[in-house]
C-alpha cells in the first residue's frame, strides 16, 4: 500500500512541477537572467525518474500487478509460476 501512496505523491509532484514550469515560461518570457524554468525542468526530470523507478520496484517486488482484461496471458503465467513454486 505504501508504494501506491509514493507513486501518487510523485505523480502529483510531476504535475505541480509541470504547471510551475508553464507559469515560469509565461512569466519570464524574454528574461534571459531567470533560471526558474530550467530548475522546474530539472525537478520534473528527477521526479519522473523516481516515479518510473518506484513503478518498476512495485512491479518487480509483486506489490503492483496488472489487472487489465487484455493481459490474461500475464495472469495465467503468474498463476502457473505460483503453482510451480508451491
Amino acid at each position: 500500500m505504501a508504494i501506491k501512496i509514493i507513486i501518487v505523491v510523485l505523480f502529483i509532484g510531476v504535475l505541480l512541477s509541470l504547471s510551475s514550469g508553464l507559469y515560469f515560461l509565461l512569466k519570464d518570457f524574454g528574461n534571459t537572467e531567470s533560471h526558474r524554468l530550467r530548475m522546474a525542468l530539472g525537478i520534473r526530470v528527477v521526479l519522473a525518474a523516481a516515479l518510473l523507478g518506484s513503478v518498476y520496484y512495485g512491479i518487480s517486488s509483486g506489490q503492483l500487478s496488472s489487472q487489465a482484461p487484455w493481459d490474461k496471458r500475464l495472469h495465467q503465467q503468474s498463476n502457473a509460476d505460483a503453482a510451480r513454486n508451491n
